[in-house]
């Protein structure tokens, strides 16, 4: 399948250095977007079920670390398809060093310590 042009090159200068760079043109406006029949019932599908999650999630003590493990999560199936041998564990061990020498970090700094023992 053959296309035809996508845009054009510009030259021009920057801080006296010659540089071109590709400008695309415009994406077409046409067709339009039409939410009917599967597509307006997926979309609908998919509406509720953030619904459901942003009610579920009124009720957890710890929004930020529930999205936490699903970041995880995802990193791990991540590295599964790069090919990257990688364990969820492996990214809690790394979670759990970095937390534990921030907390050593805040605790060396606390004022509640005397001054000569503060870092």
């Amino acid at each position: 399948m053959r296309r035809g042009e996508t845009g054009h090159y510009d030259t021009g200068s920057i801080d006296e250095e010659q540089v071109c760079a590709f400008i695309p043109d415009p994406l077409p406006h046409l067709p339009t977007l039409v939410l009917e029949g599967p597509l307006q019932q997926t979309l609908e599908a998919d509406v509720l079920a953030l619904g459901r999650l942003d009610g579920v999630s009124a009720h957890l003590p710890d929004k930020e670390l529930f999205l936490y493990s699903y970041v995880r999560k995802e990193a791990v199936l991540s590295s599964q398809i790069e090919g990257t041998q990688s364990s969820l564990s492996d990214l809690e061990a790394g979670f759990i060093q970095s937390m534990t020498a921030c907390r050593i970090t805040q605790f060396a700094q606390s004022p509640r310590l005397p001054p000569a023992h503060r870092s």
